[in-house]
């Protein structure tokens, strides 16, 4: 079926964290919320049919996972990502976040380094802190207009504490598609210090035309001993509210760690919603999901011929993933207080600050391009207007 990205849906009502959360995080509520990392379309036919049907039912009990809920897994990782994660490797979480904070309490102790690349999603911030170990900062570098990982710096700043490195792949929020030549070094480099390596790729199926996701458990074994996975359905088919992500292992030695974990936590069971969700996303999402990046596509040639246009003062970085781009605003000459400031009382769009993402994106800004393009052009001249006033 052709599926309608055009339309423009109400999210006032519904309390979404887009529109709700506005008020406590940028002090106002009557701005545009192009933040927040979901979309702004309805999931995949056979997704709502399949939550309609099972809430029709009218019972909510406590429901367990069925052997089709983990082959639906594997099956689309193999099609779309070259990958067969082991079905008796993969454990069910309520979200990748969650999942990273219990790594990081299972598999390093207080004290110990881990390490960020920046400008990155800052949660991952939060969960090193909370859990009382260290940031070490090895902040990606741009050559050629382009981010990179920065190897040297990397191996400087590595020491017996550093236990743990959090990767981003494809990386939020610049919109990196790591290349398998760069995932093998820093594989190379991690296995040298006995570094486990923790690799988010909630985004690896927002990948747009020329680029190919590489998920970092397919590549040699050599690579991956100390290798943990996470990934979800939740940006690809728009399903953050049901809280379903799945933790992929290496090791059965790995596995049983955390399987302990969240039996001691006694978290181990879907909502009765993500199971069918999940299943039904992964085995009959694709159609929905290939018109999905195309429009995807077209939205990221629209803003980026808008910025060129009419806001030239305002770089973007075009992104080989996610439906992330990171806008460069410093040809402004604001610091980042003047910036927030501007965004939210002039141009009156709500975009993530740059700064929260480290102090490497000072000057910058991340804006959602997953809404109707209607959406976009307005959020994109309430930004022109602004600097127009300026």
């Amino acid at each position: 079926m052709k599926y309608n990205f055009d339309e423009v849906i109400d999210r006032t009502n519904n309390y979404s964290a887009k529109w709700m959360e506005m008020g406590s995080k940028f002090g106002k509520s009557d701005i545009l919320p192009m933040w927040v990392a979901d979309m702004d379309f309805k999931s995949p036919e056979p997704v709502i049919n399949s939550i309609t049907k099972r809430a029709e039912q009218g019972i909510y009990g406590y429901t367990t996972r069925p052997e089709s809920y983990f082959d639906s897994i594997v099956d689309w990782m193999e099609k779309r990502h070259n990958w067969k994660p082991d079905r008796n490797l993969l454990i069910h979480s309520p979200g990748v976040v969650f999942s990273i904070s219990l790594i990081v309490q299972e598999f390093t102790e207080p004290g110990d380094k881990i390490i960020v690349q920046p400008p990155v999603y800052y949660p991952f911030f939060s969960v090193i802190e909370k859990n009382n170990r260290a940031i070490i900062h090895n902040p990606l570098k741009i050559e050629n207009g382009k981010y990179v990982m920065d190897f040297e710096d990397l191996e400087r700043k590595i020491d017996e504490k550093v236990k743990m490195l959090i990767l981003c792949s494809p990386h939020n929020p610049v919109g990196r598609v790591w290349s398998r030549e760069e995932l093998i070094i820093l594989g190379e480099i991690c296995k040298a210090n006995n570094i486990r390596i923790v690799s988010d790729e909630i985004h690896a199926d927002i990948v747009y035309k020329g680029c190919k996701h590489i998920p970092f458990a397919s590549l040699c074994d050599k690579y991956t001993q100390n290798l943990i996975t996470c990934i979800a359905p939740s940006k690809t088919f728009n399903l953050a509210g049901l809280q379903s992500s799945i933790v992929a292992f290496s090791n059965k030695r790995d596995y049983f760690r955390f399987h302990y974990l969240l039996d001691t936590l006694d978290i181990k069971r879907n909502s009765c919603f993500n199971v069918v969700a999940t299943e039904m996303a992964y085995r009959f999402g694709e159609e929905w999901l290939n018109q999905l990046l195309e429009y995807l596509e077209g939205n990221l040639n629209f803003l980026l011929e808008y910025l060129k246009e009419k806001i030239p003062k305002i770089k973007a970085y075009k992104p080989e993933g996610t439906f992330l781009v990171w806008l460069d605003f410093r040809e402004l000459g604001m610091n980042k207080d003047k910036l927030s400031e501007f965004m939210i009382k002039t141009a009156k769009v709500a975009l993530d600050d740059g700064y929260w993402f480290g102090k490497e994106g000072e000057g910058f800004m991340r804006i959602n391009i997953a809404c109707p393009r209607e959406i976009l052009k307005e959020g994109l001249k309430k930004i022109e207007e602004g600097i127009n006033v300026l």
